[in-house]
């Protein structure tokens, strides 16, 4: 066992695993079999199959959780492609991810408090629909607990990939920077990967909806701790 307690494993097995899993999806063509869902359960059964400690593979995912930054900035390509819709929307693009931003806020606040949750676990899980380095970001500020906030964050992305398109044609949803903007306010990275499928306007608007939803967000929960979580 000991020969898998380095940096390589971890590394290894994550790409592996992500590369199994593309493979199926492709096949497969449902959106419930979304690649980070597929991964994420297989290297959970991988891991307690064979009782390898989640210290062993932390060391090669710690380089995964490094390239999360420089993979949401690679989102600004796509967006740049469409800067005229950008501009001949702003308006409706701003108010419409900062409604979302405090709407993610005000309803885990509420359905927290309706549960009973602990005051902990309620800060953990309000950065939920933020892109993981904020979430973390806001988590720790505010005392929360990280694994938690990460969890929270890459369940609401899964969430957010496999029912948004069930959800645009539910809605009637027709134009392209409202699927964009409600994708990426709603589900950041994950979700956008699905956005980016659906259509390269659809996809930059939700990578722009990302870097603006977790700006506000940022921005917003020091009102919202002084207004709610006294």
């Amino acid at each position: 066992m000991e020969i898998l307690n380095n940096e390589i494993f971890g590394l290894f097995l994550t790409i592996a695993v992500y590369y199994f899993s593309l493979e199926v999806a492709k096949k497969i063509r449902n959106p419930l079999f979304n690649p980070l869902f597929i991964t994420t359960v297989l290297i959970i059964a991988i891991l307690k199959i064979f009782h390898i400690p989640l210290e062993y593979y932390d060391k090669g995912g710690d380089f995964v959780k490094f390239f999360l930054g420089p993979s949401t900035v690679i989102l600004a390509l796509p967006l740049y492609r469409q800067l005229h819709l950008l501009k001949k929307h702003f308006f409706p693009i701003i108010i419409g991810v900062l409604v979302g931003a405090f709407t993610s806020l005000i309803s885990v606040f509420i359905l927290g408090k309706l549960l009973h949750l602990d005051f902990q676990v309620l800060i953990s899980l309000l950065p939920k629909s933020i892109t993981t380095p904020i979430g973390i970001s806001i988590s720790e500020s505010y005392g929360g607990l990280v694994p938690l906030t990460i969890t929270a964050i890459v369940i609401t992305g899964i969430t957010g990939s496999i029912s948004a398109p069930f959800v645009i044609k539910f809605a009637k949803i027709k134009n392209e920077v409202s699927k964009g903007i409600a994708i990426g306010t709603a589900s950041h990275a994950v979700g956008t990967s699905k956005a980016i499928e659906m259509g390269e306007t659809i996809g930059a608007m939700s990578g722009l909806a990302i870097a603006l939803a977790g700006t506000f967000t940022a921005l917003i929960m020091p009102i919202f701790s002084k207004l709610f979580l006294k």
